[in-house]
């Protein structure tokens, strides 16, 4: 089921406009890198009933309540990622994901440092960089910079995203922003949709944007949240696909076709899916390529979104 906006702002007149800039083949960089935590070992010494050993008393006393808990919780966790790197490998599709738990500090990568052009997931990261620019002048974004923030996030509007892109300095002023974000796989472009990243640069990008401890202030913090959070209903697909009732959720989307690749789709949606009671506070984020059509890749995105949470139960 579908989880509900914050409607903070009121939308503007609804108009889909664009997905990314152009976006042409490059060669495949990364290796998959599927990670799987291993189960904690606990080994206890046998012993007679009537008469246990020292050694294996000593043994059994330091295996405390909380230490078999931690074991598992580890063990439990080792069979969701084994039984997720399955799932997602009968996944017909070129495509990376990633998953971070804030509550946890657990995190899941599937082919995670496998670089994929961002088209429009891009414009986040342009959010967040126009954000401390203007927190370093010591001042809120201006209004012409929110009246290119809006649509550049709400309608993924390109021509809005390239006047904002270059109003804050371009390729070099983001690929220096981005090391304050803590992004090190992403590589800009002055093309901003040929920006290349990774799904678990992405979902860094994604904590960065709540962390209170992060460089975003919190008038920053709210500003993204309120764009996120309230994109043009025909962009919401993606991520919010697996928010429940009562959740709360932001996304950014990005599609666009490939010259090189004959005209197949680049398809690619990040976002976060929160409650109020904070038993969730997971940031997702679903990269691909090749897809056939803009349709397909919608497909393919939300399935893989959906099976991270069934297996891994966030």
């Amino acid at each position: 089921m579908r989880s509900k906006r914050v409607w903070i702002i009121a939308a503007a007149a609804v108009v889909a406009i664009g997905g990314g800039g152009l976006v042409v083949a490059g060669p495949d960089t990364g290796a998959p890198a599927d990670s799987t935590p291993v189960p904690v070992a606990v080994t206890i010494l046998a012993a007679s009933p009537a008469a246990p050993s020292a050694a294996a008393a000593a043994a059994s006393a330091a295996v405390t309540p909380p230490q078999a808990a931690a074991s598992t919780a580890a063990t439990d966790r080792a069979t969701r990622v084994k039984n997720l790197n399955a799932a997602l490998k009968a996944v017909k599709g070129d495509f990376a994901v990633a998953v971070l738990d804030r509550r946890t500090g657990q995190r899941y990568v599937y082919r995670g440092a496998v670089k994929y052009d961002t088209a429009s997931i891009v414009k986040v990261q342009i959010l967040a960089c126009m954000l401390l620019k203007a927190q370093d002048a010591g001042r809120a974004p201006t209004s012409a910079e929110m009246k290119l923030a809006r649509p550049m996030i709400r309608l993924s509007d390109n021509n809005a995203t390239t006047s904002l892109y270059q109003r804050i300095g371009g390729r070099t002023a983001v690929t220096r922003c981005n090391k304050r974000l803590g992004l090190t796989q992403t590589v800009v472009n002055s093309r901003w949709g040929l920006t290349r990243t990774t799904a678990a640069d992405q979902v860094v990008l994604l904590s960065e944007l709540v962390d209170t401890r992060g460089p975003l202030s919190a008038g920053s913090r709210k500003t993204a949240f309120t764009l996120l959070n309230t994109v043009d209903k025909a962009q919401d697909w993606g991520v919010p696909v697996v928010a429940r009732t009562g959740e709360i959720f932001t996304v950014k989307n990005g599609w666009d076709t490939r010259t090189a690749d004959g005209g197949l789709w680049a398809v690619n949606t990040i976002g976060r899916i929160t409650a109020k009671n904070g038993r969730v506070d997971v940031s997702v984020a679903v990269l691909t390529r090749r897809n056939r059509n803009m349709s397909s890749g919608v497909t393919l995105v939300e399935r893989v979104a959906k099976l991270t949470r069934r297996h891994l139960a966030y």
